[in-house]
Parts: structure tokens; sequence; C-alpha cells
């Protein structure tokens, strides 16, 4: 509890570089203010790619002003600290942080697993549609071979609009 892992990135060039690479972090804690290229763009630079998106970060700057911190939140910043930092402060928020991303992590984790689980019962389920209406076409055909004939036609017909009108 309180511990972490933490892995810096020694130039604001390197920044968006060093999360793209295992082990990914579950935050980032970027200073809006550094040579060479703003947190800012940074964070612009993270947004773009698939392998960064969705890591949280949040701000750290010496800066207050309410545009600035505007302008952190619209690039997608999750929270925004303001120096001088209370280590308290900072490990409540990163906790809070970390707890969120973990959330969302096994919301994601859990409905890949309900959609996947709803492809297989689709499937079963037309599976079993398809034996069952293969059993009423044969048990048609026992009294009549013209209508068990015409169900399985319609059956092909229907199979080829339904195909057709979901693409």
């Amino acid at each position: 509890r309180g511990s972490y892992l933490v892995r810096a990135a020694n130039s604001a060039v390197r920044a968006p570089q060093l999360p793209a690479r295992p082990p990914r972090p579950d935050l980032i804690m970027l200073d809006v203010m550094m040579p060479g290229m703003s947190g800012h763009e940074v964070i612009e630079k993270l947004r773009a790619d698939p392998a960064t998106r969705e890591i949280p970060v949040i701000f750290v700057t010496a800066m207050d002003a309410v545009g600035d911190e505007a302008r952190g939140f619209e690039l997608g910043a999750v929270d925004y600290l303001t120096k001088p930092l209370l280590p308290p402060i900072v490990l409540a928020r990163v906790r809070t942080q970390i707890g969120l991303k973990r959330a969302r992590d096994e919301l994601r984790r859990i409905n890949a697993s309900l959609e996947a689980e709803v492809e297989r019962r689709m499937r079963e389920n037309l599976v079993v549609q398809d034996v069952t209406i293969r059993a009423l076409a044969r048990l048609a055909e026992t009294r009549d071979s013209d209508t068990g004939q015409h169900i399985l036609r319609t059956q092909g017909y229907v199979r080829t609009l339904a195909t057709a009108a979901s693409r």
C-alpha cells in the first residue's frame, strides 16, 4: 500500500515513448513545463497512440492559471496537481486514479467476456434454429415431399436475404 514502481523519462522527447513499452504504466504523472516539449504536447502524443491512449495522466505544474488547468483537462488529463507537492495528497490522488483505472480495465474485461458469451449463444441459437427448421421440413416431407423441399428452399432464401441485409 502506497508503494509504486516508478519509471522516469529523462527528457520530454522520450516521455511519450516510455509508456508504450512494457511494462505499461497504470498512471503517468506529467509536468506541464519541460524543456524541449510541453506537457500538453506530450499528452497529445500519448492520446494519439493506441498503446498509451487509455493511460490516465495527472499533470503536475507550478503554474496556477485556471486556463492551463482547463487546457490540461481538455487534452485528457484526469487530475491536476500544483507545486509544491505534498506527499499525502499526491499519494491519495495516485491511489484514486489507479483504482479508477483498474475498475475501468476490469469493466472492459467483463464486457469483452460478455460479448463473447453473447456471440457463442447466438451461434448456438442459429444451430438450434437450423436443426428445428430441418426437422420440421423432414416431418412435412414425410407427408408431402413438395412441402418439405419448399420449406428448405425458403430457409435458404431467407438466410441469403438476411446475410445480404446485415452487410
